[in-house]
């Protein structure tokens, strides 16, 4: 399996492409980041949308948050340096751990904000799980749709159109370069979140299982709503120089924000995808799928961001990449599911 001669991407990530050197383009792309981006520039492009969006309604802005180290960043960024006041909107995915519990009750007390919770009804959500996977390999449809196009129904139904996401996800794939300054739209919501499967299609697959009312949360809004209400859905990391682990230090310091053990992960990465307690199996099943796991995605950002040489990575993602997961077993008794059945779904 080919991969960067710079950091550890394969070929088996989407929309990847490699150059004449064997350099894949998300490595290209951060140093597009780190050497031409103006950010003071960038930083006045965020402040003119700010002007155009502050104090015209019961809040200032969404902040979409599950607890996890980027949106705890984006509200602390959001309160405390913009000085505005958000909705903070959480979707819960029925798999939060309780340490991240603690972590949100002592952020939103220190934050002073308002939360809004979206919990799905769990029935439906362990159809939508199983129904995902069979067809996809991936049974977090729930999650990526009910986390985007939720947050969305909530922008609408406040009247409060501008939201701010975290990094661009040119931090990780090629779907959008830094030129672009990626928009959280349908367009992306249809390109990189749902699969080609829409809440609809979910309504038909399933047979009689669920209700179609039960599926509002994972339909995208309609679109003449987003456009009456002139939405501006940003990523905040196109507008200042996102970095991960200083990230961290930071609401580590100013909020007491505390990661914990990740199964398949180095200690070092406590802080990486705490929220979930599938995070597991679903890097488990990347591994199976395509052939690399969080280990290898976690090495790559170091690599590229100078924090560890490739061969001391190399190391690391052959130790840790690949193993099955503890939570296995837990998993496929939610889903009722053996492992022969799920090595055949994949």
């Amino acid at each position: 399996m080919k991969k960067c001669t710079r950091c550890l991407v394969p070929e088996t990530v989407d929309t990847i492409s490699f150059d004449e050197e064997g350099v894949c383009s998300v490595c290209r792309q951060v140093e597009y980041k780190d050497g031409k981006i103006d950010w003071d520039d960038r930083e006045r492009q965020l402040n003119e949308i700010i002007d155009a969006y502050k104090n015209k309604g019961l809040y200032d802005c969404i902040v979409p948050y599950s607890g996890g180290k980027d949106s705890v960043f984006q509200l602390w960024y959001v309160v405390r340096k913009l000085k505005l006041k958000p909705l903070v909107v959480r979707y819960n995915h029925w798999g939060y751990r309780p340490k991240v519990q603690e972590n949100n009750t002592m952020v939103f007390k220190k934050l002073g904000v308002d939360v809004v919770e979206l919990t799905p009804n769990f029935h439906v959500v362990r159809e939508l799980m199983l129904e995902s996977f069979k067809r996809r390999g991936d049974f977090c449809w729930h999650c990526h749709t009910g986390i985007y196009a939720g947050v969305m129904h909530m922008a609408v139904r406040f009247e409060t159109p501008l939201l701010f996401w975290g990094e661009s996800t040119a931090e990780y794939h090629s779907w959008y370069t830094y030129e672009e300054m990626e928009e959280i739209d349908e367009k992306r919501f249809n390109r990189l979140m749902n699969q080609g499967i829409t809440g609809d299609d979910m309504y038909e697959f399933l047979q009689g299982r669920v209700e179609k009312r039960d599926l509002w949360m994972f339909n995208y809004p309609k679109r003449k709503d987003l456009m009456k209400l002139k939405v501006r859905s940003i990523c905040l990391g196109n507008y200042i120089r996102w970095d991960t682990k200083a990230n961290v230090e930071l609401i580590g310091k100013e909020l007491d924000w505390y990661g914990h053990e990740v199964e398949g992960v180095p200690p070092e990465y406590h802080y990486e995808k705490v929220e979930c307690t599938f995070q597991g199996m679903r890097d488990y099943s990347k591994f199976v799928k395509r052939g690399y796991g969080r280990a290898n995605h976690l090495l790559s950002i170091d690599i590229r961001n100078g924090r560890k040489t490739r061969e001391e990575a190399l190391k690391l993602e052959e130790q840790y990449d690949g193993k099955r997961p503890a939570s296995m077993d837990w998993f496929l008794k939610i889903l009722d599911m053996s492992e022969d059945e799920y090595y055949e779904y994949l």
